[in-house]
Order: C-alpha cells, then sequence, then structure tokens
C-alpha cells in the first residue's frame, strides 16, 4: 500500500527546494520581498508594537543545506520574521474548564498542524491580567520549544489571541504567506536543523535565539502562493488516501474480530458426535481442582454463583458449556524475590501482537520493584487488568534466564488440564469479553480504568470439548495470519 507520510515528506523537501513549482519572471525575486519585509518591521518598531532584535550573523555558505531558484534568497528566521516565547501560569493559580474569554493553549491542543478544541482551557480574568501579552494571533505560527520540540501548526479563528503556554513560541509573518510558512517549516530539512539545536542540558529546549538563527528560503509571494496551493491540493489526495487506507486496515481488523467471534461460539468448525461433550470435561476439571486443593498446591475458593440467562452473551452449541472463569484456571499465588529475577510489567508485552517483547528484563531481588511479586510458568495466559482494552496479554511462550516474575498488574490464569490456552486467549481477546472487561461496572476508575480480580474471575466462558477446543485453535491460527498480513500490507508493516 501507499506510505504516506513518506510521500508527505518528498513532497515538502521538493516545494521548498522550488522544484514543485515554476519560477516564472513575472513573481519578480525574493530580495525585494526581504526589503518589504525589513521596512514592515521598522515601521512596526517605531510604532512600539514589536521590539527592536538583536543583530543576527551573515548567512554563511555553511547555513546553506541545499539549492534553491536564483530569485529565492536564503534568510534567518529572525530576520524574516519575529519569534516570542509564551507564559506559565503563575505559581498557585490554575487552569479552567469554563469559559472565561481567555483561552489558554497548551501544547497537547497542538495537534497535526492546528489546535484541538476537545479539552480547551482558559485562564481566570485574574491570571490573564498578569500576563496578558503572552498571546498569539491567527495570523501566527506555533512552534513546541519543551517537551515535543519542533511541532509547528497555525492558530484557528476561534482561538485568535489566546494566551500561549511557555512551551511553545510563536512567530509573526510579514508580508509572507504564514501556510507557506508552516510548510517550510514542517519540511524534513528544517525538521532536521531543529533537532540539531535542541540543548540538552537538564530539560531538553529550543531556545528562541537558536530559532532566530535557522536559515531557511524564502521564494518571491507569488510563487510561496503556487506552492501553498499545490501543497493544499496534493495533500488534500493523500488525506483521502489515508481514510481508504484506513478504512482497509479497520475492515481487516473487523474480519479478525469476527473470526474469534464465529470460532468461540463453535460456528467456524462442525461438533462431531465423538468429540463427546464439556459436561464431562468440567467435572474432571473439577476433580482436579479438588486434588490440588488437597495437595496445598492450591487455595480453595468460595463456591462460584449460577450462570444467569442475562449473562450468557451468545449461543453456543448443545455439547459445548457456560463455565466461570475461575472454575477452569488458577493462579500459582504470590512471593518476594529473594534472588534476581526476570521481570514481566506491562511494558513487556507487545500489545499490538499480543506476545512478549523479546528481550528479559533482568533485576536484582533488592531492587525488585512493590509490583513484582506474582509466579508465572510457561504457558499460563497473561492479562493486564489495567485498561483492559488496549489489549495487553500474552501466552508466556518461553523459558527464562532466571525465575519470571508477573506485575500484579497482571491475572496469571494458569489452565487446568482439558483448556487449550490458545482457545482461552482467542475469548480473553474478543469482543464479547471486551465487552464485559470494559464495561463501567466491572471497569472501574477514569485515567486507568481497571478490572478486578473478583470481577474478571466472574466472568462466563464458553467451553467446548477438549477436541474442538484444538480443532477451533488450528482454524484461527490459519485464518487470522491472513488478516494481520492484510493490516500490515495496507499500513507498510508499520503498526500492523
Amino acid at each position: 500500500m501507499i506510505d504516506t507520510q513518506a510521500l508527505r515528506k518528498k513532497i515538502l523537501d521538493a516545494a521548498i527546494r522550488g522544484k514543485l513549482t515554476e519560477q516564472l519572471p513575472e513573481d519578480g525575486n525574493a530580495e525585494d520581498l526581504y526589503k518589504e519585509i525589513q521596512a514592515e518591521k521598522l515601521k512596526l518598531i517605531k510604532e512600539g508594537k514589536i521590539k527592536k532584535e538583536k543583530p543576527l550573523p551573515e548567512i554563511s555558505d555553511d547555513d546553506i543545506k541545499f539549492d534553491i531558484p536564483e530569485n529565492w534568497k536564503w534568510v534567518r528566521v529572525g530576520k524574516a520574521f519575529s519569534v516570542y516565547g509564551g507564559k506559565r501560569i503563575p505559581v498557585g493559580q490554575n487552569l479552567v474548564n469554563y469559559d472565561t474569554g481567555h483561552k489558554y493553549i497548551r501544547v497537547v491542543d497542538m495537534k497535526d498542524g492546528s489546535i484541538s478544541s476537545i479539552d480547551t482551557k482558559c485562564i481566570t480574568d485574574t491570571v490573564y491580567q498578569k500576563i496578558k501579552q503572552y498571546t498569539i494571533s491567527k495570523d501566527d505560527v506555533y512552534i513546541t520549544v519543551a517537551g515535543t520540540i519542533g511541532r509547528v501548526g497555525l492558530i484557528p479563528e476561534e482561538f485568535d489571541n489566546a494566551n500561549l503556554t511557555e512551551n511553545a513560541d510563536k512567530i509573526c509573518v510579514y508580508r509572507t504567506n504564514k501556510r507557506f510558512v508552516f510548510y517550510m517549516l514542517s519540511s524534513p530539512q528544517v525538521q532536521m536543523q531543529i533537532s540539531e539545536m535542541v540543548t540538552q542540558v537538564g530539560q531538553p529546549k529550543l531556545a528562541i535565539v537558536r530559532i532566530q538563527k535557522m536559515a531557511i528560503p524564502l521564494p518571491p509571494l507569488a510563487e510561496q502562493n503556487r506552492i501553498v496551493s499545490k501543497l493544499d491540493s496534493l495533500f488534500a489526495r493523500l488525506d483521502l488516501i489515508d481514510e481508504q487506507q484506513k478504512k482497509l486496515s479497520d475492515n481487516a481488523q473487523a474480519l479478525r474480530n469476527k473470526l474469534i467471534e464465529l470460532g468461540i461460539s463453535g460456528k467456524l468448525i462442525e461438533q462431531p458426535p465423538e468429540d463427546g461433550n464439556a459436561e464431562d470435561l468440567y467435572k474432571a476439571i473439577q476433580d482436579e481442582k479438588q486434588k490440588l486443593i488437597k495437595e496445598g498446591k492450591i487455595k480453595e475458593e468460595k463456591p462460584l454463583p449460577e450462570i444467569a440467562e442475562k449473562e450468557i452473551p451468545f449461543d453456543i452449541p448443545e455439547n459445548w458449556k457456560w463455565v466461570r472463569l475461575r472454575s477452569i484456571v488458577y493462579n500459582r499465588g504470590q512471593i518476594t524475590p529473594r534472588e534476581r529475577f526476570s521481570y514481566i510489567d506491562i511494558g513487556s508485552i507487545d500489545n499490538k501482537h499480543q506476545r512478549l517483547n523479546f528481550s528479559e528484563t533482568i533485576i536484582e531481588a533488592d531492587k525488585a520493584p512493590s509490583r513484582a511479586r506474582k509466579m508465572v510458568c510457561r504457558g499460563d495466559v497473561l492479562y493486564s487488568t489495567v485498561r483492559p482494552y488496549l489489549h495487553n496479554m500474552c501466552i508466556v511462550d518461553r523459558d527464562f534466564s532466571c525465575t519470571p516474575i508477573a506485575s500484579t498488574g497482571f491475572a496469571v490464569m494458569a489452565c487446568h488440564e482439558g483448556i487449550n490456552n490458545r482457545f482461552l486467549f482467542f475469548y480473553l481477546l474478543s469482543p464479547a469479553f471486551d465487552a464485559y472487561a470494559n464495561d463501567t461496572s466491572n471497569s472501574k476508575g477514569v485515567a486507568y480504568p481497571a478490572i478486578n480480580d473478583d470481577s474478571l474471575y466472574q466472568a462466563v466462558v464458553p467451553l467446548p470439548p477438549i477436541a474442538e477446543q484444538k480443532r477451533i485453535v488450528e482454524k484461527l491460527d490459519q485464518l487470522l495470519p491472513l488478516c494481520d498480513a492484510m493490516r500490515a500490507d495496507i499500513s507498510g508493516g508499520v503498526g500492523a
């Protein structure tokens, strides 16, 4: 499929080199435009609207990174424009969620070359009076200078004259197309310059003086307008391609979910009589559970409630049985590490592919995190109970160089004999279980919603006979990689 991000970069690179549009004689030259800009800035200085700036060094050969057309000109950002910083709110003051008439733009609001209005914050009139000169206009371009550095964008009309965070600067544009400035600052060559200028002492930051000294190409205004028109048109087409590819990717994911749904509901394969029935399997599992309790290997649990009709999410074959999750799995308990161990935490799982990362995290016992407690063995199913919608889950499919211990953020499920761990894994990954785990009655919390152990293990699970579990897993293992290949092809292998 088409890598639209790479195409955007190539198009922007061509644009700022003057290779995207023709250079017409009637455009004039950038030298005249530059003189007009200097005259405009001088006028604003005399009127007291902007401050006089310190002299900047002339452009040297070292500043010129590539060739540009003869009627263009290399300029310093601080000579062609003005750069001003934002301001943090005073200590002890807070942003507010209601409209005071004074919007405050944060770095988190700066997305996709614009400002997001999803979670707009404001400042009170008291705070505004203290920082009212630190605003940004709809005619300016923003650039982030801390946190995520080098992100640039334009200001929508609704945020005109909003107050600006100290973690971003505004670039005031004179007699220049602001969209051209936005595109130029977004280009790979300029972004590379920005990354090279970031100070690494303490918290990384991009100083105003470094932005001012940055050398950029300036075309005549007429050509700027044509470049912007061309880029707008090309990027609109790429946006359409992105939308189409996302639909294809979503369709591939929907097909994947549907296959899992068919598998766990008994509709992907036949149920031959010789498979027997799940009731016999369930009784055998309960016998095994009692044996493990008597041997002291697992603890005796409270009786589980009968499954109510309203809990059953879909129909299953007659020879299957609905059971509680706790009745078919057990956990291995917890320990406090006494020697070096291999730690499995949430970050140890690749949640795009639901598998363990290839590297181990080895920790000495005296440096063990307080959450490193759960015993794990090969074949166990790990399911993150925090933000279950993220699918931080896997089957432990390898041996470790030292004892593996998992975070208490996981439910560690060891399967009783007769339970195929991959069949259980597929059910935990299914839309039906997602709906249960992420239901507000089960998943508590706002920033980090989590399902507690009691709710998790009360979940109902469809139980097929052993032979059918195996055939379902084999079928899904054949079909799901085809869906994954479709998604990888659509996204060029990135994020598939």
